[in-house]
């Protein structure tokens, strides 16, 4: 049940007439010698850590070393009756608090998961924990989702980049944003394919999107970012799921993303020589 790309994993999932999660829980069972068990216990930890942290800012804000950031989820939340039906709606709303949420976090050095790394860490569970709520979801389908998630997330480790001092932004919450799309389709019953097509939709969207933390801290603008990564997963999950496939194979837009990130220059690749960081105002602020 291994694969080393997207191809192979649709060939597996149409030979087995499985979901992706379900062949990815079996690829782990296989090369790990794992029991499904075992897996399923290791995802509730990780499970369990995205809901704290996701969680946990919203009530008791807490700033970050930096100073850049902090409160923003909860701000988020409170304004929410007055803004979500007439904005980003209900559950992307809560998606995108619970998304700023992990980001403070993060910045503030608590526990979470890096899904795929600590500057994209906030789209996954802000997208799944956002939706597992609204739809009242055991945990074990947001498990599964996980496992979904996580195969997206190996491939693109495997045939292109997550980091954003290799291939930049993109590379994290492009990456990041693809896996939690992957996610939502399967958990509101799509097919693989569908899956595929909005992981390579969501990356393409966010294709060429720079690393320029401010003061070289994963705070701004990573955080309003892990917010748009979520919007772009909710949005590229409607897409697929209401027919609309993107033309480019997710294979091809796993390497034209890599082939972009290593394209741009060093400046906008997590240095903070460029982009928001060269701002003046950030200089001022890193002077501070």
């Amino acid at each position: 049940m291994d694969f080393i790309n997207g191809s192979q994993l649709l060939d597996l999932c149409s030979a087995q007439d499985l979901p992706i999660s379900a062949v990815m829980l079996q690829r782990e069972c296989d090369l790990g010698k794992i029991s499904r068990e075992k897996i399923y216990t290791r995802l509730q930890t990780s499970l369990q850590i995205m809901k704290d942290a996701a969680h946990r800012p919203v009530s008791k804000p807490q700033p970050s070393i930096g100073g850049l950031i902090g409160g923003e989820g909860r701000k988020v939340t409170d304004a929410a009756d007055r803004l979500a039906s007439c904005l980003c709606g209900e559950v992307l709303t809560r998606a995108i608090a619970y998304a700023m949420a992990v980001l403070e976090v993060n910045s503030a050095m608590g526990l979470i998961v890096a899904a795929p790394t600590a500057g994209s860490s906030g789209v996954v569970p802000g997208c799944l924990l956002a939706f597992g709520e609204s739809q009242n979801l055991h945990d074990q389908k947001l498990l599964n989702g996980l496992l979904n998630a996580s195969a997206v997330g190996y491939l693109l480790m495997r045939n292109a980049s997550v980091s954003g001092a290799e291939a930049g932004c993109q590379a994290e919450v492009g990456s990041a944003s693809a896996m939690a799309a992957s996610a939502l389709v399967e958990l509101l019953g799509g097919t693989p394919e569908q899956c595929l097509s909005a992981a390579s939709m969501a990356m393409s969207n966010l294709l060429g999107l720079v690393c320029d933390p401010i003061g070289g801290l994963v705070e701004s603008p990573c955080q309003s970012r892990n917010a748009v990564g979520a919007a772009n997963a909710f949005t590229c999950a409607q897409l697929a799921l209401s027919g609309v496939f993107h033309p480019i194979p997710f294979d091809e837009m796993a390497d034209a993303m890599y082939k972009t990130g290593c394209s741009l220059p060093f400046e906008l690749r997590e240095t903070a020589l460029g982009g928001n960081a060269a701002a003046p105002t950030a200089c001022k602020l890193c002077r501070k």
